[in-house]
């Protein structure tokens, strides 16, 4: 865990630069692919993602040193040539979790996050998922371990493969010739992300896109089908943390309200979008079905939210900087059940000021949450996670900013809604 908050300390502040960059860039241009609360959003979801990851909690089904230990036929030393298979191993792997994900309903709601965004751009990439806590990911790196290529380099090279994935997500860089046979680029991802009928579930490769040409799910971007991005059924939320379980909490409905038993279970392992047909009839879902008049979702907000909402997200990078910074010292000092609290917090924050973009009348309830664990961490401890020793007035900073951030809250939710309104009579 703490060698993966370390990269991360590097990571976050490279990728946000870069989202940054592209924002710059597309204002130069005249071509802007970020939407404010869109890209909010976006990165919200990416820093959910790895507080669940840096914190280790999901289920390990199966273990990769487990596999190695039972299934390895061969023994390979730390060569260059044994990353190169490793790498390939990993890749492999992950076209076929990608397509399961694609293909299967239980699996889809790991991955709906990833797609939910309607803009495709650099911060999509960011949106990561919080719902996939069964690891079974080892058990599709079966051939590495036959092969005996050790842990250490998988360990090394999943994370390096993952961040690899970061930079094809962009509307701004075209086709790029020969590497088109060899390497996932930004024009196939786009197709990827997109919900043509022409385009859907295709180009499902990570790095090399030689997976998606063998197993006949490769499609070239057309130029006269323009990329319409999202789901075909829409989030709807800036939350990240909801969209991480609306489908989920559709498959949970559908079990419970089918007559058939049968039904009842293999709704969990049908194709995605599969419902049982007596629910379908009674309940029906509204499903996109032309994808070129559809309207996106967009919520008002005044400046003043956007410029809070846009002070909440740096805030919260920066309270996760600091984490992965102290993240050896925090462990030590205040025990693993800390850091989850401070992941809590964290996790409750952004669910409240995305809920305020979404003009949710019950986000002063999380937030309240947010202020009350933030500031029993602070009286309890007279600090805030060893901040003092870096800052004089640390904890004094921290309880300023949770009880502003509650008053803001109410402002926004209520004030500023009755001004609001007020504004509309008037008119």
């Amino acid at each position: 865990m703490e060698a993966y908050a370390n990269a991360l300390l590097y990571a976050i502040p490279f990728f946000f630069v870069l989202v940054i960059f592209e924002i710059a860039y597309g204002y130069f241009i005249k071509n802007q692919t970020h939407t404010l609360n869109d890209t909010i959003s976006s990165i919200s979801s990416g820093l959910t993602s790895i507080i669940k990851d840096s914190l280790g909690l999901a289920v390990i089904l199966i273990s990769y040193p487990f596999l190695l230990e039972s299934l390895a036929i061969f023994s390979i030393s730390e060569t260059w040539y044994a990353y190169l298979l490793a790498f390939i191993a990993i890749d492999f792997a992950s076209y076929w979790n990608h397509r399961l994900s694609h293909k299967i309903n239980f699996f889809w709601n790991q991955h709906v996050i990833h797609h939910s965004s309607e803009e495709f751009n650099l911060a999509c990439a960011l949106r990561q998922s919080i719902s996939n806590i069964l690891g079974y990911f080892p058990l599709l790196l079966i051939p590495a371990a036959l092969i005996g290529i050790p842990y250490k380099i998988i360990a090394i090279l999943t994370p390096i493969h993952l961040f690899a994935q970061f930079w094809y997500h962009t509307k701004h860089i075209g086709k790029l010739g020969l590497l088109e046979y060899i390497i996932v680029t930004p024009s196939q991802h786009r197709v990827h992300h997109a919900i043509n009928p022409e385009y859907i579930d295709k180009n499902l490769a990570a790095v090399f896109c030689i997976w998606d040409r063998i197993f006949g799910t490769f499609q070239e971007e057309l130029d006269d089908v323009p990329p319409v991005f999202g789901v075909l059924k829409p989030a709807a939320t800036w939350n990240p943390i909801l969209i991480n379980f609306q489908h989920l909490w559709r498959l949970i409905k559908d079990a419970w309200r089918t007559n058939s038993y049968y039904d009842k279970l293999r709704i969990w392992f049908m194709p995605t979008g599969w419902r049982p047909k007596d629910v379908k009839e009674k309940y029906p879902v509204k499903i996109i079905e032309n994808v070129y008049t559809f309207e996106k979702y967009h919520t008002a907000s005044s400046i003043s939210l956007q410029v809070w909402s846009a002070f909440q997200l740096v805030m919260t990078i920066l309270l996760m900087l600091f984490l992965f910074y102290n993240f050896g010292n925090i462990l030590k000092s205040n025990g693993y059940g800390m850091l989850v609290l401070y992941g809590g917090i964290v996790f409750v924050g952004i669910y409240s000021y995305t809920s305020l973009l979404d003009k949710y009348k019950y986000t002063i309830i999380f937030e309240a949450i947010k202020v009350v664990l933030g500031l029993f961490v602070i009286l309890t401890f007279k600090d805030w996670y060893g901040m003092n020793s870096y800052f004089q007035y640390g904890s004094l900073l921290m309880a300023a900013y949770f009880v502003i951030s509650f008053l803001m809250t109410i402002y926004f939710s209520y004030i500023e809604k009755i001004r609001f309104s007020s504004k509309s009579v008037t008119v």
